[in-house]
């Protein structure tokens, strides 16, 4: 994988000291860029998503799209992977909930370069579990045109920073 950055402003905690109360309602971030090659579609298809319309030139050719293009769990992969380096916790990441909806509008083709733009839509302590909270997101994934290629809305339950006192 590609060696990626901020483009842009970046949160002022790094990952290893970022907690519930650095994710900021409203904040916008981006990351980039990944470049995509046939050779990466094919090797992903091959293992996780055999369609022609991912694994045969020839077919994909005469297809929908006139060309190979890659997978949306594949999208979703480099997606997560970017999510994972610049945006979650690596000390107060707890898990994820789930995603509330999962959109691939356009597709990602062989030369694309993505970059991942991320937008925070809410933050709010847990009701239940006062030593975390919920952050829900909006993740875009954008090519090299400005196509969002994936549209994406997870939740994660994040720590909240420990106080001096250790609670």
């Amino acid at each position: 994988m590609t060696i990626t950055r901020a483009l842009g402003e970046d949160f002022a905690a790094p990952t290893g000291d970022r907690y519930f109360e650095d994710y900021e309602p409203g904040a916008t971030y981006e990351y980039g860029y990944v470049s995509v090659t046939e050779s990466d579609i094919l090797e992903f298809a091959r293992r996780f998503d055999p369609q022609p319309i991912h694994i045969d030139t020839g077919y994909a050719e005469t297809g929908p799209f006139q060309g190979i293009i890659a997978s949306g769990w594949h999208t979703s992969s480099i997606m997560m992977r970017l999510f994972a380096v610049h945006f979650l916790s690596s000390v107060a990441s707890l898990a994820s909930p789930g995603v509330d909806e999962l959109r691939w509008p356009a597709p990602v083709r062989p030369g694309d370069e993505l970059r991942m733009r991320v937008t925070i839509i809410e933050a709010r302590p847990s009701r239940s579990k006062p030593n975390r909270g919920l952050v829900r997101t909006r993740v875009e994934l954008l090519n090299q045109d400005d196509r969002v290629v994936l549209d994406v809305h997870p939740m994660n339950l994040v720590g909240r920073r420990p106080t001096v006192n250790g609670a």
